[in-house]
């Protein structure tokens, strides 16, 4: 019988492991010329790396552009020139810098000199000072590009991590908003944050989600994008089970919510989990217009992704076997739409939407004058081309127009190319099969939804498992004095956002 060691045992490290665990423990050298060799070994001697002595026993490590000069000419070497010091705690405190870090093991060194922190070595002893005068370039803040909205506030996230968590932290003003800080890929070495409400947050999912972080593997990470695939519950699903946002104000109110939020440095979208399938088709903006015309709107996005997945595949099914189903007052302007027309119609549609998709993707990748001209000059000029050469009927330009529009109503871009893809099969079983196909294909998504998870909460929720007072901010946005609940959804320690019946002032 065979017997498995508990999982908080460590195991013994391997013949490959044991290299780096000794490489790892490596002191630093005493001698001054020691001590450069194995910099630049260590680091293969890079063009930018810049080596400075200072008389009598101090030379300094960093790495040029990395680093604020201002601050390295005005509080470190004016402090340490023309001064002695016999040791890096007298050094540590003649520095006017506030991260100075002693270390005696040459791995810490090396990092602190990728990361942009300045080593101070003193000769003769085996510590070195890590100052943290790091300087990363970045753009300012900026209105969101992907994610605009007439009513709320106009600030975006950037790539630097340090500037959206003061971003964060300016909209969530609360000792409770906690910043975990985590590090991936061993040649990347990208700093992660995991940030939730404690008291608010489920510390299962919490759990959850730091495990799955923790436990990758990778080279390198350069994008949130890459990392929400990762840690997905369904890595092989087309649907998104996490949310991208640039917006700092849908992030902080998820996260008041009982929601998870991840930022990677280097990129300017967040992630948002748990998340459920209608949360897609909801924008930050529906809090901030009257619940009527919320509701409205969010209506219309739901019916345009049933549009833009089902107009084509419809037309495709009726014209090919369902006959019967098309009015008689349509079967006219129908039949002589497609008397010149030599194909049948499911390559006709497949035709026109396979020139849809490359108009808009050429209008993506260009520079965004051109882009703008390329997509209408171009869909004007293919699709009158077309209908005059009989290659199409000018009815389903129309329809396959409006499906490609209803697309683009999807607030989140990731939801928006999963209409853009799933729409594709579906034609061409509408081709093969008529309605059956249609129905064989949307019970094949439905079956597909209910058994995804988010972070382990139903994907499909309030609508199953069903939930009658969770529908109220789904579908419908009922007042906010209606939804003083937080959602069932992320299972949060504090179910009230506020008391559910606030008591009303005293009319004069």
């Amino acid at each position: 019988m065979q017997f498995k060691l508990p999982f908080n045992k460590k195991q013994p490290p391997s013949v490959e492991e044991a290299p780096k665990e000794k490489e790892n423990l490596v002191r630093v050298a005493i001698a001054t010329d020691h001590f450069i060799q194995s910099i630049k070994n260590a680091t293969n001697n890079p063009a930018d790396l810049i080596i400075k002595t200072i008389p009598p026993n101090l030379t300094l490590f960093y790495i040029d552009k990395l680093v604020d000069n201002q601050t390295l000419n005005n509080d470190i070497i004016a402090n340490l020139q023309n001064k002695p010091h016999d040791t890096p705690n007298s050094i540590e405190a003649a520095l006017s810098v506030p991260e100075v870090v002693i270390s005696s093991l040459l791995k810490e060194a090396i990092d602190g000199i990728v990361n942009g922190s300045v080593v101070i070595h003193v000769g003769g002893f085996p510590q070195v000072l890590l100052v943290n005068i790091a300087n990363r370039e970045s753009r300012a803040l900026a209105a969101p590009e992907n994610e605009s909205q007439v009513i709320g506030t106009q600030v975006g996230f950037n790539e630097s991590l340090s500037t959206n968590i003061s971003v964060i932290r300016r909209y969530i003003v609360c000792p409770d908003l906690c910043n975990e800080k985590l590090k991936i890929g061993t040649r990347t070495n990208t700093s992660v944050a995991l940030l939730y409400m404690n008291g608010i947050a489920n510390n299962q999912m919490v759990n959850t989600l730091r495990q799955r972080i923790t436990d990758l593997h990778l080279d390198e990470l350069l994008d949130s994008a890459v990392l929400s695939e990762m840690i997905d519950d369904n890595s092989l699903s087309v649907f998104p089970q996490m949310l991208l946002t640039e917006r700092p104000d849908r992030f902080c109110d998820a996260i008041l919510d009982g929601k998870i939020g991840i930022i990677v440095d280097g990129s300017s979208l967040a992630i948002i989990c748990p998340q459920s399938f209608t949360e897609f088709f909801q924008s930050q903006e529906d809090q901030n217009l009257r619940w009527q015309i919320a509701t409205f709107v969010r209506l219309l996005r739901l019916a345009a992704f049933f549009l833009s997945v089902y107009l084509t595949p419809f037309y495709v099914a009726a014209l090919t076997f369902h006959y019967e189903v098309i009015p008689q007052a349509f079967l006219v302007p129908l039949s002589e739409s497609r008397a010149l027309v030599p194909f049948p119609p499911i390559f006709e549609a497949l035709l026109l939407e396979f020139i849809i998709e490359l108009l808009r993707e050429a209008g993506a990748r260009l520079p965004t004058k051109i882009g703008q001209t390329i997509g209408i000059v171009g869909g004007i000029v293919i699709g009158t081309a077309a209908v005059q050469a009989g290659i199409t009927s000018n009815i389903l330009l129309i329809i396959i127009a409006l499906s490609a529009l209803a697309s683009f109503t999807s607030p989140s871009y990731m939801m928006g190319n999963v209409i853009r893809l799933i729409r594709f099969p579906i034609i061409i079983l509408a081709g093969f099969w008529g309605f059956y196909g249609i129905m064989l294909a949307f019970c094949f998504i439905l079956i597909h939804l209910l058994r995804q998870t988010s972070l382990g909460a139903p994907y499909l929720s309030p609508f199953y498992p069903p939930r009658m007072k969770e529908m109220r901010d789904s579908i419908i946005r009922m007042p906010i004095p209606l939804t003083a609940k937080r959602p069932a959804l992320t299972r949060a320690k504090d179910k009230n956002k506020f008391e559910p019946e606030p008591v009303k002032p005293e009319k004069s």
